[in-house]
């Protein structure tokens, strides 16, 4: 006896089985997350190389062309592009969707350890890293002040918002975009320095040497045990400027003779500004499976709790919110799925000119429908633009 052939005999196995479905269908949409797009992993590997202080041209043909030739004995790659800019490589390889990432990964790693005694020994190690299409940032909230500096900003920023907004369910880490660090910047006289015959080699040095903390050991007595610290890190910009850089003539030569030392910010050439005045910006990055419209809306209630806590000279204002596209296309994806339902039924009484035979569509469908979402969620699938378009294409297909 087959399904159809049972329902009909056993009327109240059939409605309840239909409940059933309904009710596992309902839990199954409120658990799947909502995103735009599927949640894929695409076999893309990037590599991230800085060289400090060496331009463009430098860059290509001391790092990236050497890595490139490595890299690019790999099989599978599908493309391999590049980006020299001053300091900075970065090179992408993209692989066949028919690779691995992981594999991929790996593969990149053991090419560019075999590059490394090809490239300068001063640069910092390269960092190999797989694309994760779920690292982008959901949303971006600024920090701006006409009274506030962007280092203020910044501790601002750090201390009130980063750590509490990073305990939110759903988020896994808050970027900071447009932040400035404190830094001692030392500004060289280069006559004063040709005067003293000495080298900007020498200044780094004479920081290499002196500005550093060494672990000192323990003092030990029958009572007690006393960890021994050396201060040697220079802090402030009096402690610079009283280091001594060389000797000539049996006299120190300190660097308060040869550069101007000051407490500033580590670059200078860059700068963030949202409404014409100075800020910091909060990038907040979901987790891979939890829904973009949850997380938008826990992290807008958490600023609207942290606000008073700041000063009101500083605004907090959300400069982008992905979620509002997200949350757009799927109710119109969604209107559509209502739309097609609507027209199937039409087309059915239109044709058949029976009332009773369309009122099988009339709960057929739905039911139909809301046990789709009870599938997605044992498959692991999310609700995007793609799914609703396949429950588009599903209404109008069982119509015809």
């Amino acid at each position: 006896m087959s399904l159809p052939e049972f329902c009909v005999r056993r009327p109240v196995f059939a409605v309840m089985l239909n409940l059933l479905i309904v009710l596992f269908g309902v839990v199954g949409y409120f658990r799947l997350p909502v995103r735009e797009l599927p949640d894929v992993d695409p076999p893309i590997v990037t590599i991230t190389t800085v060289y400090r202080g060496a331009s463009a041209e430098v860059i290509e043909t001391e790092v990236t062309e050497r890595i490139e030739q490595e890299v690019n004995t790999i099989p599978g790659i599908r493309t391999l592009t590049s980006i020299s800019r001053e300091a900075v490589s970065l090179i992408t390889v993209r692989f066949n969707l028919d690779r691995q990432v992981d594999v991929a990964a790996q593969d990149v790693r053991d090419r560019l350890a075999r590059a490394r005694q090809f490239l300068p020994p001063d640069i910092e190690e390269p960092i190999v890293a797989k694309q994760d299409a779920n690292a982008q940032e959901v949303m971006w909230i600024a920090l701006y002040s006409d009274r506030y500096s962007t280092l203020e900003l910044t501790d601002l920023a750090e201390r009130q918002f980063k750590d509490r907004l990073q305990t939110i369910p759903g988020v896994g880490g808050v970027n900071l975009g447009g932040e400035k660090r404190q830094a001692i910047r030392v500004r060289l006289d280069a006559v004063r320095m040709a005067a003293h015959q000495i080298t900007a080699g020498d200044v780094i040095r004479a920081f290499r040497e002196n500005s550093i903390e060494l672990p000192s050991g323990r003092l030990e007595n029958r009572d007690r045990e006393i960890s021994v610290r050396t201060l040697g890190k220079l802090s402030r910009p009096e402690e610079f400027e009283e280091l001594a850089v060389a000797w000539r003539n049996d006299a120190p030569v300190r660097l308060r003779e040869l550069a101007t030392v000051e407490l500033g910010v580590e670059q200078e050439s860059t700068v963030a500004r949202y409404n014409g005045r100075p800020a910091v910006g909060l990038g907040i990055v979901k987790q891979s499976e939890a829904n973009a419209l949850e997380v938008a809306e826990r992290v807008k209630e958490e600023v609207a709790r942290i606000q008073p806590l700041i000063p009101p000279d500083v605004e907090v204002s959300v400069a982008y919110d992905s979620s509002t596209f997200v949350r757009r296309a799927v109710n119109e994806v969604a209107e559509t799925i209502g739309i097609a339902f609507a027209l199937v039924l039409l087309i059915m009484l239109a044709f058949l000119r029976n009332l009773r035979a369309t009122l099988i569509p009339l709960i057929a469908v739905p039911v139909s429908l809301v046990g789709t979402f009870l599938v997605l969620n044992v498959l692991g699938y999310s609700i995007n633009i793609l799914t609703l378009l396949a429950l588009v294409l599903a209404v109008g297909g069982g119509g015809g």
